[in-house]
């Protein structure tokens, strides 16, 4: 029960590792808020958690209107001890395929609404001593084929984590990321369904393909929790070995 009379807010909370880490915060003692887009998921979510330490809102938060009602349903709720950013969405293709709207879109949500979200909770953090846990992903750490504003996105929740760790450190604010291989989500249904491309992920991926988003959930509570007071501004890969690697295939 490590976050026993704890507050902690997951964004992206109707699927996925944000379902999964809602899940473990919740079995940890924490008063839970998610919030997603989608209410359908949100619902279903929050009615299987304990009723008398779980909330949810739907909101948009790569709008700041958005960022703002969380935040506000937080401060009512007496404050965020842990913020979860992990809301986010993948567009793939080519700098020739990849339209204006298309990278405004991944630049808005995965790295404009951390910020805002960020923002918006800093002064609850400070108050708490509270940290930031932040989804990343490999893809923020080096490059893929045909997905350039997505490692974009996540290239810059990377360093962002980095120099905010800088700037919290001194009000008592850690701040850190996660940074996920292939994992199970509804982001990745349909890459989860190419038998052929799973084969390709076995191979660089060499302890689960794909993981499992209660893995990625484990290592968010562990850098949340007090275990980890002397960390921060780290990005941790979450991936199975992947960046064991060098790069060449299995012999």
């Amino acid at each position: 029960m490590r976050f026993d009379n704890k507050i902690v807010v997951v964004t992206g909370a109707g699927s996925g590792i944000g379902e999964a880490t809602a899940r473990r915060f919740s079995a940890d003692g924490a008063t839970v808020l998610l919030v997603a887009r989608s209410e359908e998921k949100l619902s279903k979510v929050a009615a299987s958690l304990p009723s008398d330490r779980t909330e949810w809102i739907s909101a948009d938060l790569s709008t700041e209107e958005g960022a703002r009602a969380l935040a506000a349903k937080a401060q009512a709720m007496g404050g965020a001890d842990v913020l979860v950013n992990n809301a986010g969405i993948a567009v793939g293709g080519t700098i020739e395929e990849v339209s204006v709207e298309d990278w405004n879109k991944q630049i808005q949500t995965n790295l404009t609404g951390y910020f805002l979200v960020t923002k918006f909770f800093w002064d609850q953090l400070k108050a708490k001593k509270g940290n930031v846990v932040m989804t990343s992903s490999v893809s923020g750490l080096g490059g893929d084929w045909e997905m350039f504003a997505y490692n974009a996105s996540k290239g810059g929740i990377t360093n962002m984590v980095r120099a905010l760790a800088l700037d919290g450190a001194k009000l008592g604010i850690r701040v850190n990321a996660v940074n996920p291989a292939l994992t199970k989500s509804d982001m990745t249904k349909d890459m989860l369904d190419d038998a052929a491309l799973m084969a390709k992920f076995r191979e660089r991926q060499p302890l689960e393909a794909p993981a499992d988003p209660s893995g990625v959930a484990d290592a968010i509570a562990f850098l949340a929790s007090p275990d980890a007071r002397l960390i921060t501004g780290v990005n941790l890969p979450v991936d199975g070995g992947v960046m064991a690697s060098n790069g060449q295939p299995p012999q």
